[in-house]
């Protein structure tokens, strides 16, 4: 994979509830995986996609982290930043972005993905960090980093932000990351398995296990076209199926969480 390739990924979510009612679903998405640090030269003009600006299916860097403009050093001063302040600091290879994109104009990004490398002198460029962006539907943001991951090797983090008012603010997450290539196609897989401590044999059982995984390839005009077709309200259909879901949940008479404040630290390792 060149490190100027930005890439779409077309696959599936799933979400299993083990208890106290087993509840699961899973639904068709599609995501880009971006090579941050050579953007734009990986945003040719006959590709069909913008960076920055209006169209079809976009990417907005001020759609994540603090906000901040590309004027001000955009979505990569921020995560070289946090990185930085987390004591990370050979983390200086290509920043691989997993996230939905911009669909006509709207995106909702429940949670995206930060692969954070060496510099490709350093250990051949291998993963040094990964930051999960998790964004909640009260408009509200935290960032989870897990330091010196591996691909197939669980990592862990307590659970500090609200996500679902059917889960309590308690517990911990297991995640685990996996990278593929099968048949000359790359495959992705990410795993967020939530673990509640509100039984005694609670660590042993996941509560909630969810994941998001595709086929990648790079994008292309014909790629984009099939995308917006086949899935022409994606990230409206996110929202969806989210406040669907938990329709459901209530109706099925699952306790219910009220959100408590955020936590007071952006950030949690």
């Amino acid at each position: 994979m060149k490190a100027s390739t930005a890439l779409i990924g077309f696959g599936q979510v799933r979400h299993t509830r083990q208890r106290p009612k087993h509840h699961a679903f899973a639904y068709p998405t599609y995501f880009l995986m971006l090579p941050l640090r050579s953007l734009q030269q990986a945003a040719a003009k006959d590709t069909g996609w913008a960076i920055n600006q209006a169209g079809p299916l976009s990417f907005f860097e001020s759609d994540h982290g603090d906000g901040r403009a590309p004027q001000q050093g955009g979505a990569v001063a921020w995560i070289d930043e946090l990185l930085q302040r987390e004591g990370i600091h050979d983390a200086t290879g290509e920043l691989w972005l997993h996230t939905y994109p911009r669909v006509l104009g709207y995106t909702f990004k429940p949670v995206s993905f930060w692969y954070c490398h060496r510099a490709a002198d350093d250990q051949g460029g291998a993963l040094r960090a990964i930051v999960v962006e998790v964004n909640n539907t009260f408009g509200e943001r935290h960032c989870y980093v897990l330091d010196a991951p591996r691909y197939g090797v669980e990592q862990r983090a307590s659970k500090v932000f609200h996500v679902s008012p059917f889960n309590p603010v308690e517990g911990h997450y297991r995640f685990r990351f996996m990278r593929t290539v099968q048949g000359g196609q790359e495959r992705t897989v990410a795993c967020i398995d939530y673990y509640s401590s509100e039984l005694a044999d609670s660590s042993k059982t996941a509560l909630l296990q969810t994941s998001v995984s595709g086929t990648l390839q790079a994008i292309t005009p014909g790629v984009l076209r099939r995308a917006l077709w086949r899935y022409p309200a994606m990230t409206l259909g996110v929202l969806l199926h989210i406040h669907t879901q938990a329709l459901r949940l209530w109706l099925r008479g699952l306790p219910f969480f009220r959100k408590p404040p955020p936590p007071t630290a952006f950030v949690s390792r």
